[in-house]
């Protein structure tokens, strides 16, 4: 008899039908087709992942430039008092080449705009020595001043004598009062121009002791003053012509080399609208180039 538990251990053969081994050959490549695409799946997520946090990055680094460049022009029109800008003040009559500053007291009023308009078209920048009380009044006009790059500065509120010359304190929150109104009116409230002109000058007149005092008080809150050696007469007189203004332009200019030309922007100063074409083509023909105190204030 044959032993059964050495045929128990005996290995059985089993034999694959064809159409088994299709089935299988055809699972196995399935599976074979199913990891590769997983793996070129996951390579694809994986670039595709890289490339959205590499986007975003530069992204957020652009935006950070654009910030940046932002706050560098939001810097350069905000004036910042130095002892070289002291120091130019102080010497503004002097130059070694022909220069001229453009400067309108009083303003802004309906007429600054027209005034505005042909220094845009001059491409010249001038300086405005703003009124509070009509700061209040025309707003939009001291924002388009200070986006199109002029200089914003400070001649009080009132320009009542009585008022702003009470005493030196009084000068001083003149200049405050103007100020906040100026940088309300920008929606700038790091403004400061560090730049006043006294209503009727700094020297002479019946309260001359009190504008020495104010102008050194001023000089302890870092602000300056600055007047004129040049004028075009629309103060002067009630009317002017324009005949008048440009005469009285030439005989003031005379052989200097630095000017700075008193002029007004006030409701009833037209003529001055009217004369500034002329003025700035004399000065031009004179050899003189415009500048304004964004240049001095530094």
């Amino acid at each position: 008899m044959k032993d059964e538990r050495n045929m128990a251990l005996v290995p059985v053969k089993f034999r694959f039908t064809t159409k088994e081994k299709t089935v299988m050959i055809a699972i196995i490549v399935l599976m074979v087709i199913g990891i590769v695409v997983t793996w070129v799946n996951y390579i694809k997520f994986t670039k595709t992942k890289a490339e959205h946090e590499f986007a975003y990055q530069q992204y957020q680094e652009a935006i950070k430039k654009q910030q940046e460049e932002q706050e560098r022009k939001r810097q350069e029109k905000l004036p910042k008092l130095t002892e070289i800008g002291i120091e130019n003040v102080n010497h503004i009559y002097r130059s070694d080449t022909k220069r001229a500053f453009l400067t309108f007291d009083d303003g802004p009023s309906s007429n600054t705009n027209q005034i505005l308009n042909l220094l845009k078209e001059r491409d010249i920048k001038a300086t405005f020595f703003v009124l509070g009380s009509n700061v209040e009044k025309n707003p939009e006009v001291v924002k388009r001043m200070y986006e199109e790059g002029h200089f914003i500065a400070n001649h009080g509120y009132s320009h009542v004598y009585e008022t702003i010359y009470q005493s030196p304190q009084a000068v001083l929150d003149e200049y405050n009062k103007c100020n906040q109104l100026v940088r309300d009116a920008i929606g700038e409230q790091e403004y400061d121009s560090h730049l006043f002109r006294f209503p009727g000058g700094l020297v002479g007149g019946k309260y001359a002791d009190i504008k020495n005092q104010a102008n050194t008080l001023l000089l302890e809150n870092n602000i300056v003053h600055v007047d004129w050696n040049v004028l075009n007469g629309d103060s002067e007189v009630t009317n002017p012509t324009i005949e008048y203004e440009m005469q009285r332009i030439q005989e003031t200019v005379g052989n200097k080399q630095s000017v700075v030309i008193l002029m007004h922007d006030a409701q009833a100063k037209t003529a001055t609208v009217q004369a500034l074409p002329g003025i700035i083509d004399y000065l031009k023909n004179q050899g003189y180039e415009f500048k304004n105190f964004y240049e001095i204030i530094k």
